[in-house]
């Protein structure tokens, strides 16, 4: 699983053609199918995101993918604190999904002013999830509670890259709804992609204007 993408500068390296922009889409798929099934028994979810996350991070900062060895490892490290972020995750999920149910169907007043309100509410904490998981990603694929504290931070501080990570996540749940079942692990591993990519946009910029 050898890219050789430059992700560094987010340039196209010189003598990279569509053969390498293939290899790279293949890679992230079988990664998103990796990570499904690693979260299949639900309580790895949290070690499967999160070794997941680390991958890509490291393959967009060094532009090849971690060894089998690390990655294995990350996983087996990351099993029992994952799960209370599973739990927090599923928990927040649950609620989520009822309060839009609820509002969509009349249930709750306000009509659709409060419809509105409630996606965008919604689409806020997808991307506050989002910039989560980024975080994790960069500290090795663990270390959740601290990365709340981060996420937070990054969020409060740059507000605009929570809007693009909320928009994101936002397409990734439209798309993971209209595409057929079987798509959807594949689509895992370019969301995860997708938030990372926005998440290092700010870093890109200000090498730019430096």
């Amino acid at each position: 699983m050898d890219s050789r993408a430059d992700a560094r500068t987010g340039r196209r390296e010189p003598g990279r053609d569509w053969r390498d922009t293939v290899s790279d889409a293949a890679d992230l798929a079988l990664l998103g199918i990796l990570t499904v099934l690693a979260a299949a028994p639900v309580l790895t979810a949290g070690a499967a995101i999160g070794t997941a996350s680390a991958t890509v991070h490291d393959w967009l900062t060094t532009g090849s993918w971690p060894p089998a060895r690390r990655t294995l490892s990350r996983f087996g490290r990351g099993l029992l604190p994952g799960v209370p972020a599973v739990l927090v995750g599923l928990a927040a999920a649950g609620l989520l999904v009822a309060d839009l149910v609820a509002v969509a169907t009349g249930r709750v007043p306000g009509g659709t002013v409060a419809l509105v309100v409630t996606i965008a509410v919604a689409a806020s904490l997808l991307g506050y999830a989002a910039a989560i998981v980024v975080e994790v990603g960069r500290a090795g694929g663990t270390g959740w509670r601290s990365a709340v504290t981060r996420a937070a931070r990054a969020c409060l501080d740059h507000p605009a890259n929570w809007a693009a990570l909320a928009g994101t996540a936002l397409v990734v749940v439209l798309l993971g709804v209209l595409v057929t079942p079987v798509a959807v692990p594949i689509l895992a591993g370019y969301a995860l992609a997708a938030v990372h990519a926005v998440a290092r946009r700010r870093h890109v910029t200000r090498v730019e204007l430096s």
